[in-house]
């Protein structure tokens, strides 16, 4: 019997950095490391990317001083695609020079998991969206385990999800299930989204959009407040958690309108999947009781009465400074069945 330790690469490819780190089934991270995902701006840095993460990944596994079995690479990208190993038309990532003679967007379709398998022959390789690998992450290391049923949403810049049905995650006929953030919660003068659309939940609930609301606030409430002194390109969400926390009516009424917005939107997506709990992961997340507090009211308000007092809404439980590298591992270990 192979008594040796086992080990997964959670990979996870942000916009500034792309960080890495070998995980076991109980989630601790035994080595980690980062490269410069800014290095690699355009469509023709692609490759150059591609070749210096498999290096460090490889640097990184021959760290250790103890034999170990590599199950496999566990990816978390934007606009990844579960189905194809495919990173479709990211908004950051591996852009068209601006001299490109022919900037056709549907060419910046990186196979990504292909690519990677190449250099680690035989070995397992995964990858899906951030959103739906911190989901993964939930549910095979944080307050999700053992649950079947669950939504989570991730409330970052923008705002992600992922739907959990029957111990599944749910992706879709295309691998792109799951946009909640960009579900239209105001049809008429809806805000701008970055989609292209007006009215997406995200430019209402997440970091952009609370700073949105509490610009708009100003215009209309005549109350003093710690923010107005606050310039917009100097502005961040975490200064409304903490004017609200002194007690800042402005403040406090962005919070009650992010919770609003965002508890009427998950009442009908509770109607839709009757998940037993959605967790609430990110930065805004962070606020606690000042957005938990008014989105479960807003929640309960809203819901269907077959529903209503049966959901639970809780804080995730991989949040922290790994939680990105932890969700991506997940989508290995859950593949070995440790969920």
């Amino acid at each position: 019997m192979d008594n040796r330790k086992k080990l997964v690469l959670g990979v996870d490819i942000g916009g500034t950095n792309t960080a890495f780190g070998l995980v076991d089934e109980t989630g601790d991270i035994f080595a980690e490391s980062v490269i410069p995902t800014r290095k690699y701006l355009t469509f023709d840095d692609y490759p150059a990317f591609v070749e210096d993460l498999c290096e460090g990944m490889s640097r990184l596994i021959d760290s250790l001083s103890f034999d170990f079995d590599l199950l496999g690479i566990g990816i978390g990208a934007p606009n990844a695609n579960f189905h194809k190993g495919t990173i479709e038309t990211p908004a950051n990532l591996w852009k068209f020079r601006p001299d490109e003679p022919n900037p056709d967007e549907s060419r910046r379709v990186f196979h990504l998991a292909a690519d990677i398998e190449k250099r680690f022959p035989g070995k397992l390789v995964l990858l899906t969206n951030d959103a739906n690998a911190a989901t993964i992450g939930e549910l095979v290391y944080g307050n999700a385990k053992g649950m079947k049923d669950f939504i989570m949403v991730t409330l970052g810049t923008g705002l992600g999800s992922g739907f959990v049905a029957n111990g599944e995650l749910v992706y879709g006929d295309d691998g792109f299930a799951g946009e909640f953030g960009h579900i239209v919660v105001e049809k008429y003068n809806g805000r701008k989204c970055g989609c292209g659309r007006s009215g997406c939940l995200e430019t209402y609930v997440s970091a952009t959009g609370i700073k949105r609301t509490v610009f708009e606030l100003m215009a209309k409430m005549t109350e003093p407040s710690e923010l107005r002194d606050i310039s917009y390109n100097d502005f961040e969400a975490s200064m409304v958690s903490a004017a609200a926390a002194k007690g800042d009516a402005l403040a406090l009424e962005a919070f009650r309108v992010t919770g609003e917005m965002l508890g009427r939107a998950l009442a009908d997506a509770v109607a839709i999947t009757s998940p037993r709990a959605i967790f609430l992961f990110g930065g805004l997340a962070k606020a606690g009781k000042l957005l938990f507090d008014p989105t479960k009211w807003y929640m309960e308000e809203n819901m269907l009465s077959m529903y209503k007092n049966k959901v639970e809404l809780l804080p995730s439980g991989i949040e922290g400074k790994n939680a990105a590298i932890l969700g991506s591992a997940a989508l290995i270990w859950q593949k070995n069945g440790v969920a």
